[in-house]
């Protein structure tokens, strides 16, 4: 998937100006948010607070010791069939992926919703090799035939409107429009349905790897995720070697909390838990599988400032509270992973050059970090970053020039206090009648979709000199 991230200011600008996002953005509104309060209440405040304690916990166990545990890993699932391969970076995992093609003869590939194969740019290598690469996890089947990133890691097709679909399924299928959505799902299996008998090979993520048992375990909504696993005769499972963790005990303690931050649910619809490949006794199952364990900057984060991202189990859950997220869209974040935790992944993985706009591309309320399963610093490892960029001169001069002169008015009292007196008076004209200015000289940012309210004409100080004696500020 090609970089955008330098983009952001004005892919923001183009979302917000895109009346039909804006209405789909509003309708999603803080509803998974909500389901995660409800799951959260429903399990027990104090519980659900101590289970993400645990799920921290383990997810710290693992990084700190996370070459220990992928030679754990790697010995278990060759012992029991598996062929476990290494990816150094997105190039090697295509070139893995094409070599079992050409050794399987692989003409077809279905795959399950995998953000690691969005990272590597999977589906355009296998299209130029001559595989058909087919996605059926609904929201990346439809924003396969969009041509479009996906915008959520959870609903990756969140900007679609129903309309949306309706018109792609009519155009793509070549079928009569349809407007229920259980018809469209309906048609969209229909459709899928021949591709799932006729892969050769089947594509899927991994939300955790155990240790113990050399296991890949899958958490899903849809049937496709088996299907993808166990139809094709050969299974190739795509995932970060910071998905490893320790035990099955472990995956169930993850296991809890995953889908209660993701989607409110106290348990996914489908959770599976796959050990090599098909044995004699088994009814189905691949007849060949592989897991590709992928660094792609993931060793760059270890010992780090930013190591803690490595414990991120991808629910989503800080997108879902973030208002930046939810007023602009993913795409607006130009990669694969969009939202607080691509603020802070996407620099790390591609290059803090490369991605100027996003440490910048929050509020630092603190959101995020409140609801995230295994408890990221989100806003912290943010604030890291922007001090990076103004170490490094990467931000423009005019913003360092500003934050030059505040600081030298700032470690000078008396000149602080007579720019304050001059600021608050200059603003207060501007607001004019109506007490609202429309544009800010220098900070047009903050006026460009709201009027930003006029100060009285008196700094803080002026005010509380001039109260009441006695008086006390609550």
């Amino acid at each position: 998937m090609q970089v955008r991230a330098m983009h952001f200011q004005r892919n923001a600008a183009r979302a917000l100006a895109d009346a039909p996002l804006q209405d789909i953005l509003r309708r999603f509104g803080t509803g998974l948010a909500e389901k995660r309060a409800k799951a959260r209440l429903a399990y027990g405040i104090d519980a659900f607070e101590g289970l993400r304690d645990a799920a921290a916990a383990i997810r710290r166990r693992v990084v700190g010791n996370l070459d220990s545990w992928l030679e754990r890993f790697e010995a278990e699932a060759t012992r029991r069939g598996t062929v476990v391969l290494w990816a150094e970076s997105s190039e090697d995992v295509c070139a893995h992926v094409l070599e079992i093609c050409r050794r399987h003869g692989v003409k077809k590939a279905i795959k399950s919703k995998s953000m690691l194969s969005e990272e590597a740019g999977l589906n355009e290598a296998l299209e130029a090799a001559g595989v058909q690469p087919v996605e059926t996890d609904l929201g990346e089947y439809i924003i396969q035939m969009a041509k479009e990133p996906p915008s959520h890691i959870i609903a990756p097709a969140i900007h679609k409107s129903k309309e949306d679909v309706a018109a792609l399924f009519a155009e793509q299928h070549r079928r009569p429009r349809l407007e229920d959505i259980g018809q469209l799902t309906r048609e969209a299996r229909l459709m899928l349905r021949e591709h799932f008998l006729s892969a050769d090979l089947g594509i899927s993520g991994a939300n955790f790897l155990v240790a113990e048992t050399g296991s890949v375990a899958l958490v899903t909504n849809e049937g496709n995720g088996r299907m993808v696993t166990t139809l094709p005769r050969v299974h190739v499972a795509i995932t970060g070697i910071e998905k490893v963790v320790p035990t099955l005990e472990d995956l169930s303690t993850l296991n809890r909390v995953l889908p209660r931050s993701a989607t409110g649910q106290e348990i996914s619809n489908y959770f599976s838990i796959l050990t090599g490949p098909k044995a004699p006794q088994d009814a189905d199952g691949p007849e060949h599988m592989y897991v590709i364990l992928v660094d792609a900057g993931r060793t760059g984060l270890l010992g780090g400032e930013m190591e803690s991202m490595l414990s991120c189990i991808r629910c989503g859950a800080c997108m879902n509270h973030c208002p930046v997220y939810r007023t602009v869209g993913g795409h607006a974040y130009g990669w694969v992973y969009p939202g607080p935790m691509g603020s802070v992944l996407t620099p790390a993985y591609v290059g803090l050059e490369n991605a100027l706009d996003l440490p910048q591309a929050a509020t630092l309320c603190g959101a995020c970090e409140a609801v995230c399963p295994v408890r990221i610093p989100l806003p912290e490892l943010l604030r890291g970053l922007r001090e990076k960029q103004t170490e490094r001169g990467l931000r423009p001069w005019t913003e360092r020039a500003g934050l030059g002169l505040w600081a030298w008015a700032a470690r000078r009292p008396a000149a602080y206090a007579l720019l304050s007196k001059i600021g608050v008076r200059l603003l207060r004209t501007m607001g004019g009648t109506r007490g609202r200015i429309g544009r800010l000289p220098l900070g047009a940012g903050w006026t460009l979709m709201r009027d930003m309210p006029a100060p009285e004409g008196r700094t803080f100080r002026e005010l509380y000199a001039a109260r009441p004696q006695g008086t006390r500020l609550s």
